[in-house]
């Protein structure tokens, strides 16, 4: 990769020590509705071998797309590709990529966000009212750029080819993708538009996989060569209870292996870094962990 297409800075080594995540706990663990995300708390993060973290940006058709990005500190790598949700690349996400990247992976996680601006948009969504109506004013333009036509294709191409000429990553495995509410569309985007190179894809309270536009996401499987995780809130089903089975016949048809399963009841329940919803935690730490066990077992088994 040239030095025209890439930057990065490099931070010191992250160790995980129990002191260090205890430190690191995010206060808040919850999640309102509508736009939910990512992220493991921090005390998740497993002691394991130490994780290099770099800022990097990324050139694409659209512009310069910063990044961050983690790898464990020697020998080559499954790759991933995490999509976060509507309030980007922070340090909740941050923290997923690493504990991602300390159980064995090359993690990229971008702001997908750059064609307006440089993240991060929010340090934390904990604060988030989704009663104001200035938070949808700011959310919306946000949304719509990666939601644009084209926009995530153009970026999945340039990713994979960043994380292919890394000397970390393992050229000769599939590359993963997983995202959380807006990213699970992205995740299926991504799959379509790469599909030789990826192998497995996730989704976590995805938005917006299934809609009556010629451009659903779902009809994408056709185009799509990974093996599938599609994990629904019961809140979302409720709303959209036929959207499971849309899914599941176009995997079904298009010869897709997917699980399409209803995990958590809330939607947002693998995220700790935001809003209560009424006063309520939305975010359930049995679920979230259970939702990162089978992803690990679907890139186990897929990124081959």
């Amino acid at each position: 990769m040239s030095a025209k297409h890439e930057q990065e800075h490099e931070t010191p080594v992250f160790t995980p020590d129990a002191g260090d995540l205890r430190r690191r706990e995010f206060v808040a663990l919850s999640v309102a509705t509508g736009a939910a995300a990512t992220a493991l708390p921090a005390a998740a993060v497993p002691a394991g071998p130490p994780v290099v973290e770099k800022n990097v940006t990324i050139n694409t058709p659209d512009g310069t797309c910063d990044a961050a990005y983690f790898h464990p500190a020697g020998g080559r790598h499954p790759a991933v590709i995490l999509w976060t949700d509507a309030f980007g690349l922070r340090p909740a996400m941050r923290d997923m990529g690493r504990r991602l990247a300390a159980d064995g992976y090359a993690v990229l996680v971008p702001n997908p966000f750059y064609r307006i601006g440089k993240g991060p948009f929010y340090e934390t969504a904990a604060n988030v009212d989704f009663r104001d109506k200035a938070t949808f004013a700011k959310i919306g333009p946000l949304m719509g750029s990666i939601g644009a036509p084209g926009a995530a294709e153009k970026d999945a191409v340039e990713f994979v080819k960043f994380l292919d000429a890394r000397p970390e990553v393992d050229v000769g495995r599939k590359i993963g993708t997983q995202g959380y509410c807006m990213g699970g569309a992205l995740v299926l985007r991504t799959a379509a538009t790469v599909p030789e190179r990826i192998g497995a894809g996730a989704t976590f309270h995805g938005g917006g996989l299934v809609t009556d536009k010629p451009d659903s996401p779902h009809l994408l499987a056709p185009k799509i060569k990974a093996r599938l995780l599609v994990a629904i809130a019961g809140s979302d089903d409720a709303k959209q209870p036929d959207a499971k089975d849309k899914l599941r016949q176009a995997f079904d048809a298009a010869h897709v292996t997917a699980r399409v399963e209803v995990f958590a009841e809330k939607h947002g329940w693998c995220v700790p870094d935001m809003p209560r919803d009424d006063g309520q935690p939305i975010y359930n730490q049995a679920d979230a962990e259970r939702a990162w066990s089978e992803l690990l077992a679907l890139y186990k088994s897929a990124l081959a």
